[in-house]
């Protein structure tokens, strides 16, 4: 079977646990049930981080790999291209993608702000990334 990345329109909302499991897999790489575990505050039981992570296969999340007695699970998103599939998600849903951009880009810190103007400087006009 096929997997495509999500699209931001159909990005799912992570729960809180979701996210703590997605956060193990980015900082951690791929992981199996128990290594997740290892990393996660308190002690969830195995049967808990499984189902979590099957939810998130589901979601086309994360990726399984399965090799003799062991099962894998990775990101198939990294945090900035998922982070970024949410932020492109609110401004789908915002109704007026060009004032919703340029009122965030007005809040944000100078030094974002310097980061951006760097950025946009380096990579010339009509480039794109």
């Amino acid at each position: 079977m096929s997997r495509r990345t999500p699209h931001a329109s159909d990005l799912p909302r992570l729960g809180t646990l979701e996210a703590q499991v997605m956060d193990v897999l980015w900082d951690h790489g791929p992981a199996t049930v128990r290594e997740v575990i290892d990393q996660l505050a308190g002690s969830p039981a195995y049967t808990t981080i499984a189902t979590v992570l099957t939810n998130l296969d589901r979601k086309d999340l994360v990726t399984i790999t399965r090799q003799a007695r062991s099962t894998r699970y990775a990101a198939r998103l990294s945090r900035q291209e998922h982070a970024v599939s949410l932020m492109d998600q609110v401004l789908e849903a915002s109704r007026d993608r060009t004032a919703s951009i340029l009122h965030f880009v007005d809040t944000m810190p100078e030094s974002d702000l310097a980061l951006l103007r760097d950025y946009l400087s380096a990579r010339g006009p009509g480039e794109r990334s």
